[in-house]
């Protein structure tokens, strides 16, 4: 029996075909590349017949004003030749970053939808190399596969087409030729590729050190650990240095072996060409002509060469492309998700919950039992690493309980739809993040709020918080940066944007910690203001910021040790709470 927390789906495109069709051109600018790079492929084609009758003519006694008509067609002809290569560039580029951008966007949605599991294996410096790194060595490799590739494989078919025609023993020998030296640089490619997997995962693994250096720079500088964090580096920087070295020495030797055969090609050719010619089988006009197609050939051969580093480095980011769209959200959805009640207070229910977390078998709750009544508000203490974040993650939904169930609004979580528990449960944390924009984009998280009532909306919520003359020294008002703002003011910030969503359900989590008291005591009315007529959740370490909650609960070590209304808690003299508010110094 099929279980209803999957979504069932006809059909599950491949990674690869995922990528594949964000990459996939419009038909009529895939016509005009098409169109473009047949026209850069024929006309040099052109140029040695042209070259051929010069010569011959010449040989023949013409005159001069006809040789000059000859070379200026072969003039005309190597002008249109560039002319078309230039098209058929900016064609190639043009449609290769409009693709590449669509598979970043869509790369980046998918990342942001993964769940939390997935972000604590990688770093972010990790997911933006992949995201922006991997997709740009793909967005080379195409227009070089389009300038360089099919351009030159068109190019190398057109010349043996035409010496085919002019002599079969030398179509044959120069068939033969390429044959043998495709197929060494097709045994020369499987040598090279895992040289270039391995760089680009030691490159990835460098920019994700350099990200958590440089996020954490001041913890480094404040206790002396720049030392450590240098030679870190050096380690990491090393490795990648290592692996480049590695994979260009591959590279450079495909380069000057072909740059040998070539060579020794050229000069088999001239050797059969010369026999040709004393047999009076051959014109010196045609004899010229096979000479430069000789020399032709060389070019989508060193072309070839010159993109095998990047066809392996776009191989290796094509990969772990398909590896991070092969990725999947932990958390199901159901097949038919409920909403949540539109408006009003949401109850809350723990039943027997339990939780792991994936990559840790240790338990971080255990049989967790508890219920709010809507309008209720819960204060939830303990030690550090007690469980309580943990906690606020499952009514948020970033994990699933391991058991039990949890219901808001008398609802399981997992039968929620996602969208309607982002917008009807608000949560403060005690890291903020401002995002770079205004602070009308940080209040409202991008939204469009924009109309004259909006605005004073906005203004109510941070005068609401104590932010409205903050708010006034700021260059352009809510439409200036929000940089200048302290930590605490960030806090303050991010209490407005919780009145803006008018939540049901309100977490709280150490979300005062990092205000000064007297902050905290111009914030407390704010913070009644925003629990009227919610439910609340509140984590706190300053045992003074419960006195208004309704019910405790005490965790230990991921249990649920003490629980009860708060006020014949603090009137227990041998309960838990009572205890921690006389050594908080916290009157019952």
């Amino acid at each position: 029996m099929r279980s209803p927390l999957t979504r069932t789906r006809p059909h599950v495109t491949s990674p690869a075909r995922q990528a594949l069709r964000h990459l996939r051109p419009a038909p009529r600018a895939a016509l005009a590349l098409g169109a473009a790079t047949a026209a850069a492929t024929a006309l040099p084609l052109a140029a040695p017949h042209v070259t051929r009758r010069f010569v011959d003519d010449a040989v023949a006694g013409a005159g001069l004003r006809h040789l000059i008509v000859i070379a200026l067609g072969y003039l005309g002809l190597a002008a249109a030749g560039q002319a078309a290569r230039m098209a058929a560039a900016w064609l190639a580029g043009r449609l290769a970053w409009d693709g590449t951008n669509r598979l970043r966007e869509h790369l980046a949605g998918h990342a942001l939808g993964l769940d939390l599991a997935f972000h604590a294996r990688h770093s972010p410096g990790e997911l933006i190399e992949r995201v922006d790194g991997d997709v740009a060595a793909v967005a080379d490799f195409v227009v070089a596969f389009v300038l360089d590739v099919v351009a030159g494989l068109l190019l190398l078919a057109g010349v043996l087409a035409v010496v085919l025609a002019v002599d079969w023993r030398l179509g044959a020998a120069l068939l033969a030729y390429c044959l043998l030296t495709g197929l060494a640089m097709a045994g020369a490619q499987r040598l090279a590729v895992p040289s270039a997997t391995r760089s680009r995962e030691a490159s990835a693994a460098l920019y994700g050190h350099l990200e958590e250096r440089l996020a954490g720079a001041e913890d480094l500088r404040a206790n002396g650990a720049g030392r450590h964090a240098l030679g870190r580096f050096h380690q990491v920087a090393g490795a990648w240095f290592r692996a480049e070295w590695h994979g260009s020495r591959i590279a450079g030797g495909l380069l000057a072996a072909t740059n040998v055969a070539f060579a020794a090609g050229t000069a088999l050719m001239l050797a059969l060409a010369a026999w040709l010619l004393d047999a009076g089988a051959l014109t010196v006009g045609t004899a010229v002509l096979l000479f430069q197609y000789t020399l032709m050939i060389r070019t989508p051969f060193e072309r070839l060469i010159d993109q095998l580093r990047q066809f392996q480095g776009a191989l290796a980011g094509f990969a772990r492309i398909g590896s991070l769209l092969a990725e999947r959200p932990a958390l199901p959805v159901h097949a038919a998700p409920r909403p949540l009640p539109a408006s009003g207070a949401l109850g809350l229910r723990l039943d027997d919950v339990s939780f792991a977390y994936p990559d840790d078998g240790e338990s971080a709750l255990s049989g967790i039992t508890l219920t709010l009544a809507p309008g209720e508000r819960l204060g939830l203490v303990g030690r550090t690493g007690s469980g309580k974040t943990t906690l606020a993650k499952l009514l948020l939904r970033l994990y699933d309980p391991t058991g039990g169930t949890v219901e808001i609004g008398g609802l399981d979580l997992r039968e929620c739809d996602p969208e309607s528990l982002r917008r009807r449960v608000g949560v403060v944390t005690q890291d903020v993040r401002l995002f770079d924009g205004s602070v009308r984009d940080n209040l409202t998280l991008f939204g469009a709020l924009t109309s004259a009532h909006d605005d004073a909306r906005l203004l109510e919520a941070l005068d609401g918080v104590g932010l409205g003359g903050r708010l006034a020294a700021l260059p352009g008002g809510l439409d200036g940066e929000p940089g200048g703002l302290s930590a605490g003011e960030a806090q303050l910030l991010a209490f407005a944007r919780a009145f803006l969503a008018d939540p049901g359900l309100v977490i709280l989590d150490e979300a005062s910690s990092r205000l000064d008291p007297a902050t905290e005591r111009h914030v407390e009315d704010g913070v009644r203001r925003l629990l009227d007529g919610r439910t609340g959740v509140l984590i706190a370490h300053r045992l003074s910021s419960l006195a208004h909650v309704d019910k405790i609960a005490v965790l230990e070590r991921g249990k649920l040790v003490e629980y009860g209304r708060r006020a014949d808690l603090a009137a227990d003299p041998a309960s838990r709470f009572g205890r921690l508010l006389d050594a908080a110094g916290v009157s019952r």
